[in-house]
């Protein structure tokens, strides 16, 4: 019963109404970055951590998480309308919506796709609260080795969800030597500041986020054509015969998007690819995917958003970031003072519960926003994107400069500004280096920790079973792409 009473306190902080207007205002936010090409949530919230910086924790985290999961919802639109994926979770919906806009079924699309994705992530914050609380517990027993070996798993996890493993780990590598600059927690000694003042506090959380996700995401989309939308929506409700083909590719859906989401190595991309595929698979007449099979929407839809829930488990149970954005979402808990992990459910329970709560409410919320307004939303897609860069830029700047009226972090966002365009220009992934900086601390003190009990000796991490565990894990995250591979290659010799 304990978890009824949390989550009825949960609803209790939720529906105040300063909550319930972050709640909508990220959801709202979520679906307009979600349809907007090139502008992802990664984006949204590193351009809003400024101005909650500060602020209550509770309202941000439930503003971020609502921008988390409705641009998977915003997704949609540009996959069906365009062809063009907002988010690339919505890749696999693109084969089938954009031929059902092309049939003038644009409208059916989109409402199956709002009514699957409401019922994955109604199902998938079920399972967070069901699930998290006791791997938070079973989690307390963690020590020194164990941290340490968790922001192993959560650095090379992330590394994997990319393109190139060895780009992912190269990254976040830098990203933890960019945590060294400063003093020293435990020695009191400068490091790498130059003889610098400014750099005594080290680079900010902010700072190389925003750098890295706001500076480097516009300057990599300028000069990006875009085809032009179909805005012609039509009919969104759907009728009976298409709800019977799609409940059970949303039930399947969002039961493959859940599990994929809770592994750290997963994601929603590889949630919808696995969904799609099952689909398929199991499909009367596979003939019809690629054709405007309405399952080839409904089963993907379902999966990325269940897989945003799903990969909040292990980043509040565990601190161990499932995709790019939860990477954001915990560095954001960590500027509050708060420590993600086994301990979050018990010294702020009330916290977590709401942020639960606030999810349910955001999943209302964006079903009935989605189903009525879709050909609102549609008109979107008319906007001139020149438009909306140089307002991002000025938010940006001002962001930046007015959570420390410094004009060298200002500086320092424009030099990582262009370090995030030359990585996004090449394909190195910006994720990995921001949970570096985020997890440098604790990375750094866990391990001079273990060492000192172990006099030494790196055997500690492997003794411990579940620090040992852990590496394994770690060792595989960043050896599955490698095998599969390999499998593949010899799969297609052999035929």
């Amino acid at each position: 019963m304990s978890v009824v009473t949390d989550l009825a306190a949960g609803f209790a902080g939720a529906l105040t109404p300063w909550n319930l207007l972050m709640c909508f205002a990220g959801v709202f936010a979520g679906q307009i970055v979600g349809a907007l090409p090139g502008i992802g949530p990664s984006s949204a919230i590193a351009l809003l951590l400024p101005l909650t910086f500060g602020g209550d924790p509770t309202s941000a985290i439930i503003l971020f998480a609502g921008i988390y999961y409705g641009a998977q919802y915003g997704g949609t639109l540009t996959s069906v309308l365009i062809s063009v994926p907002g988010e690339p979770s919505s890749v696999m919906t693109s084969i089938d919506g954009h031929q059902m806009a092309l049939q003038g079924r644009a409208g059916t699309a989109l409402g199956i796709a709002a009514i699957g994705s409401f019922i994955a992530g109604t199902l998938a914050t079920l399972g967070l609260m069901l699930l998290a609380p006791p791997l938070a517990r079973a989690a307390l027993a963690f020590g020194p080795p164990e941290y340490f070996a968790l922001v192993v798993l959560g650095l090379t996890a992330l590394a994997a969800v990319g393109g190139s493993v060895l780009k992912g780990l190269a990254t976040g590598v830098f990203g933890l030597l960019v945590s060294t600059v400063g003093i020293d927690q435990q020695t009191g000694v400068a490091r790498f500041a130059f003889d610098k003042i400014w750099l005594l506090d080290g680079v900010g959380f902010i700072v190389l986020t925003v750098a890295l996700f706001g500076i480097g995401e516009v300057l990599s989309s300028v000069g990006k054509p875009t085809p032009p939308p179909i805005t012609n929506v039509g009919k969104v409700l759907p009728t009976r015969a298409v709800w019977k083909r799609s409940r059970m590719p949303i039930l399947r859906g969002s039961l493959i998007g859940f599990l994929v989401g809770v592994l750290p190595a997963t994601g929603a991309t590889i949630a919808s690819f696995l969904a799609y595929i099952v689909e398929k698979k199991i499909a009367k007449n596979p003939e019809e995917f690629g054709k405007g099979a309405i399952e080839g929407v409904a089963g993907p839809e379902a999966s990325n958003n269940a897989a945003a829930g799903g990969a909040m488990v292990p980043m509040l149970a565990l601190g161990v970031p499932g995709s790019g954005t939860t990477a954001i979402i915990l560095g954001a808990l960590i500027m509050f003072g708060i420590r993600p992990g086994p301990e979050l459910f018990d010294k702020n329970a009330a916290l977590v519960w709401t942020v639960i709560a606030s999810m349910y409410i955001g999943n209302i919320m964006l079903l009935v926003m989605n189903l009525p307004l879709a050909g609102l939303f549609a008109q979107l897609l008319r906007v001139p994107y020149p438009y909306l860069y140089p307002p991002i830029l000025a938010l940006c700047v001002a962001g930046v400069y007015s959570q420390a009226n410094s004009i060298e972090d200002v500086w320092m966002l424009l030099g990582f500004g262009v370090v995030g365009w030359l990585m996004m220009r090449h394909d190195w992934p910006a994720a990995p280096m921001v949970l570096g900086l985020v997890l440098g601390v604790i990375f750094e003190n866990s391990l001079r920790q273990s060492l000192t009990l172990s006099h030494g000796s790196i055997g500690i991490f492997f003794t411990r079973p579940i620090s040992a565990l852990l590496l394994v894990c770690a060792l595989a995250a960043v050896l599955a792409p490698w095998i599969m591979k390999l499998l593949q290659s010899s799969k297609a010799a052999r035929a």
